[in-house]
């Protein structure tokens, strides 16, 4: 009976492990190899050894991508996260709280062009929604999409609302996975409920975040589709991504070899980042034993 359920196991994980290697593994290698090729998509491949990676690294719109891309990362990680651990603390015990859930998670599974058109008309600087709902106190709002010093805010702040739900929800399965027993063994103690988030919830919630930090990292350094539709890496490239820059270099002006390069030096930071956090995490993520 154990080797039957192992092999119908292997039967359900094989789709799945087929479009692994398909959709995932055997273009990361054709991207690797392609970065040493100077390729236009049509012609003979030449191998130019590491000109590629050369190449980028003296671009000019390489660094301008690569730095609008952390200060995405760095407007979005933190609030993002924060607000999320809230929102799920808030809605942890209140009533109603499946319908708050399936309210929060619809923005997700909205498709990003959706997404990007709607705030395009919320951000809007002459007639969107959020400028007059400034000026009703006052304030004059920004251009959000055309001020090269309020783009990348305004696509963090979509990114925000966007991925508020997904984040949500995962640190509400944590939430729930904490015991009773903690609270009710500190209420005993006269713990008030500041030193029961702070002895209880976030060291126990840390794994949970760990997690969560992990992941919105790596989708922070892969941001396009927001930038793609709203601002199309404008005014004056101010949200003109890394992940932009690839898809330029090689659909736009036909340089695969170049785009495969940039994508691998994304590849690069985005690995060195993860291996970071896993050796930091050792010091502040606590498993409950």
């Amino acid at each position: 009976m154990r080797k039957n359920n192992t092999l119908w196991g292997y039967i359900f994980l094989t789709p799945q492990l087929l479009g692994l290697i398909a959709f995932a593994l055997i273009p990361l290698c054709f991207a690797f190899v392609l970065s040493f090729m100077n390729w236009d998509g049509f012609g003979a491949k030449t191998f130019i050894g590491l000109d590629n990676f050369m190449g980028q690294f003296k671009n000019p719109v390489f660094w301008k991508a690569l730095w609008n891309t952390v200060l995405y990362t760095i407007l979005y990680i933190p609030v993002g996260i924060t607000l999320s651990m809230v929102l799920a603390i808030a809605l942890n015990k209140i009533r109603g709280k499946e319908l708050y859930r399936i309210f929060f998670f619809m923005p997700v599974i909205t498709s990003s062009v959706s997404v990007g058109v709607i705030w395009m008309w919320i951000l809007n600087g002459d007639f969107g929604i959020l400028n007059q709902f400034l000026a009703n106190f006052g304030i004059d709002g920004p251009q959000w999409l055309t001020d090269t010093r309020w783009v990348m805010v305004s696509i963090a702040i979509l990114s925000i609302w966007w991925q508020l739900g997904y984040n949500m929800v995962i640190f509400l399965a944590g939430l729930q996975g904490i015991s009773s027993s903690y609270y009710e063994a500190a209420e005993i103690d006269g713990a008030s409920k500041f030193q029961k988030f702070r002895h209880i919830t976030l060291p126990l919630l840390s794994p949970t975040t760990f997690f969560v930090t992990i992941m919105a990292i790596i989708g922070s350094f892969q941001v396009f589709d927001q930038a793609f539709v709203m601002t199309s890496g404008g005014p004056a490239k101010a949200s003109y991504t890394l992940v932009y820059h690839i898809y330029e270099t090689a659909f736009i002006n036909f340089r695969m070899g170049e785009s495969s390069a940039a994508a691998m030096i994304l590849f690069v930071i985005i690995l060195i980042f993860t291996l970071i956090q896993f050796r930091v995490s050792k010091r502040w993520v606590h498993y409950e034993g």
